[in-house]
């Protein structure tokens, strides 16, 4: 009998920060490994989230087997709810995982989803898979890694990792289990990339809470602390620090009141009574007992902090003496947003602290000697560097040769790629769709690529709408053309550049109506040519140019 092949297909993670997601496939059988989002870059006007394009899912629903989730931060559970939208499938991951997920899944008003709480040391089975769970170190509890055996062999893929010996939450990596898989010999190994470019060791998470029990001490009003919603390490260090210093704790953003109120109600969060106050108490406090906990860590525009610093939040305006503390490092891309959110908090008085000035954020991801520690005990056949930009996942591959991988057995590709293996050998074979889906509003995927350049332009030059009045059944003007202009020039200050637009509009009428040009799209095309040069020839800049045609 023929075996089949097992094929890895990333459709998110490779070359870029988030939106991970990664298809396990052994013939008709398929299972999903996370389902994550990525913030917008700067350019992508008006998008709320980015998630991965589900199509090769949608096309295999009925081979799908379940869905796994390595651990509860957006990057991996944040396109979940978009997907079980689409496909019906069992989903596997541990207890404050999946109460986050629950969360989520109620918020989009989606019911009936077969939740399986799992335990890691145990083994499951879906199709042609057994899989099973391995506990690693991160920034949020309950994080894993996932093992799947499969008729080829075994693979391996680490979630998001590092090798913290003293962690927050007491639960250490499952280092036996991972020299187990490397004993009984693993075909393939997937390995978190983000931090391949770090030397040595990234630090204990407890290096964070001896920093803020320092800052706490030394701040003479309020702590407004920022940090990831679902960083549940983090939020404990930081409520720890408030009770030693005899705040009270508040709570403000809606996915950190989310998540917040999930890990404490399942005791992942330890506070004790009379600690956390509601947002209208806090006028009963002095600002040195007050502590607040925030989103906008990344500069959001719609978060707590970001409101706070522009002054827009309803129940939070920034004090003189507020510490400002954002526990996070910005995500590529999101450095300017979080650089004009940390002006704005100086420009109102605060005192802000940030990882380059204290250490008060540490990364939840393994650096250079993590990642070797990792290879030396899994010791794959063939190697594939994920969760990362291509220079991070390149950096990750020479680190896996340094350690004994063969360099031919070592597959670097891009989301969409089908890593192909049999007991023996391994390969790129093929690719499927793959890409970015954009979520602006309720809208998912209506939004592409055209329509983002359109957002481009009009935010860089603007819009020119010309509006032309016909005889209904003739092609004689009756009113017009009007010209108005909307972000590319002060009509006032502009007033014979568009008096010669009007003229040149004219001419383009006359002409069409001289040579019996009655298709209105014809006309139209006419117009935005002959205007867009001559627009381009005055100021440099190519404003959207809309000809509307009435008929009257």
């Amino acid at each position: 009998m023929v075996k089949e092949k097992l094929q890895i297909i990333p459709l998110g993670g490779l070359g870029e920060i988030g939106k991970n997601m990664t298809v396990f496939q052994y013939g008709d059988d398929i299972i999903v490994l996370d389902a994550g989002m990525a913030f917008p870059e700067e350019n992508m006007l008006g998008i709320d989230i980015v998630i991965p394009d589900f199509s090769y899912l949608i096309e295999n629903k009925d081979k799908i087997r379940a869905i796994v989730i390595t651990h509860g931060h957006e990057d991996h559970i944040g396109s979940l709810s978009y997907l079980l939208k689409e496909i019906t499938a069992p989903v596997y991951a541990t207890r404050l995982t999946c109460g986050l997920i629950e969360g989520k899944l109620k918020e989009a008003h989606i019911n009936n989803c077969d939740i399986q709480v799992v335990d890691t040391g145990h083994e499951y089975k879906a199709g042609i898979f057994k899989f099973g769970f391995f506990h690693v170190c991160h920034s949020i509890p309950d994080s894993c890694g996932i093992y799947f055996r499969t008729p080829v062999g075994t693979a391996v893929h680490t979630g998001d990792f590092k090798f913290d010996h003293t962690p927050v939450d007491g639960q250490l990596m499952d280092i036996h289990k991972l020299s187990e898989l490397g004993n009984r010999g693993v075909l393939v190994l997937c390995a978190d990339s983000t931090n391949a470019e770090r030397p040595g060791y990234t630090p204990s998470e407890q290096v964070v809470s001896a920093s803020l029990m320092q800052a706490y001490g030394s701040s003479p009003g309020r702590i407004i602390l920022a940090t990831f919603a679902s960083n549940v390490s983090r939020i404990q260090m930081a409520i720890d620090a408030a009770i030693a210093y005899k705040r009270k704790v508040c709570v403000f953003g809606r996915s950190m009141v989310n998540v917040v109120g999930i890990a404490t109600e399942l005791g992942y969060l330890k506070v004790p009574a009379g600690v956390m106050i509601d947002p209208d108490e806090m006028g009963r406090y002095r600002d040195d007992q007050l502590c607040i906990l925030t989103t906008g860590s990344q500069g959001e525009p719609m978060a707590g902090l970001s409101r706070m610093a522009d002054g827009s939040h309803r129940q939070v305006q920034i004090h003189a003496n507020d510490t400002v503390i954002i526990s996070a490092t910005p995500i590529p891309g999101n450095e300017n947003s979080v650089g004009r959110t940390i002006d704005n908090l100086m420009r109102l008085g605060a005192h802000v602290i940030t990882g380059s000035v204290m250490r008060v954020h540490v990364s939840g991801h393994g650096a250079q000697e993590d990642l070797k520690t990792m290879l030396s005990l899994i010791r794959p056949k063939f190697f594939i560097p994920v969760h990362g930009e291509y220079r991070m996942l390149c950096r990750h591959a020479e680190i896996a040769q340094s350690m004994g991988v063969k360099k031919q057995n070592i597959l670097i590709g891009d989301n969409g790629n089908v890593f192909e293996f049999t007991n023996r050998t391994g390969r790129i074979n093929g690719k499927v769709t793959a890409g970015p889906v954009y979520v602006d509003g309720l809208g998912v995927g209506d939004v592409g690529n055209i329509v983002i350049r359109d957002r481009q332009q009009l935010s860089q030059d603007g819009v020119v709408i010309v509006v032309i009045a016909l005889e209904k059944g003739a092609n004689h003007v009756v009113s017009g053309p009007d010209i108005v202009s909307r972000g590319f020039v002060y009509v006032r200050d502009s007033e014979a550049l568009l008096t010669d637009a009007t003229a040149k509009v004219q001419m383009v009428l006359d002409r069409c109506e001289a040579g019996n040009v009655t298709e209105w799209n014809a006309i139209k095309t006419q117009i935005r040519d002959t205007l867009g040069k001559y627009f381009y020839d005055k100021t440099k800049r190519r404003p959207m140019i809309l000809p509307i045609i009435q008929e009257i």
